[in-house]
């Protein structure tokens, strides 16, 4: 089991910045492919960002390309979302996803093994 805590959600104006973290428990970290996902209000769950369980390689979003960037810290169990120039439409609940030497361009939510409770993210404009 892995258990996932997000933290770092809140409320920004269009063009802020915000950093997720994304704690995790349990099984070896190291081994586990992270992603974000996020969920907006009337909308299926969608593919944020995901980094491989190695740390080398990541993957985005074409709608966050450029503006988010995701990395971990495997010594501190932890993986970060950095989101700047933030939009109004990047406002919906984030959420840290786990999969077990996954690959980063799995980006189905279905996929992914394990979920955080999620953190709810509001940009106005």
């Amino acid at each position: 089991q892995v258990q996932l805590v997000e933290s770092g959600g809140g409320s920004v104006q269009a063009g802020g910045s915000l950093r997720l973290s994304c704690a995790a428990s349990g099984r070896i970290f190291s081994t586990y492919t992270m992603g974000w996902f996020r969920q907006a209000p009337g909308k299926e769950r969608e593919f944020v960002a995901a980094i491989k369980w190695s740390g080398g390689s990541t993957n985005y979003a074409d709608s966050v390309k450029g503006r988010f960037t995701i990395s971990r810290d495997n010594a501190k169990n932890t993986v970060y979302l950095q989101m700047n120039s933030m939009k109004p439409e990047d406002t919906a609940v984030y959420y840290c996803a786990a999969k077990y030497l996954g690959s980063i361009v799995t980006t189905t939510a279905n996929m992914y093994d394990y979920w955080g409770q999620g953190t709810q993210v509001t940009v106005s404009s």
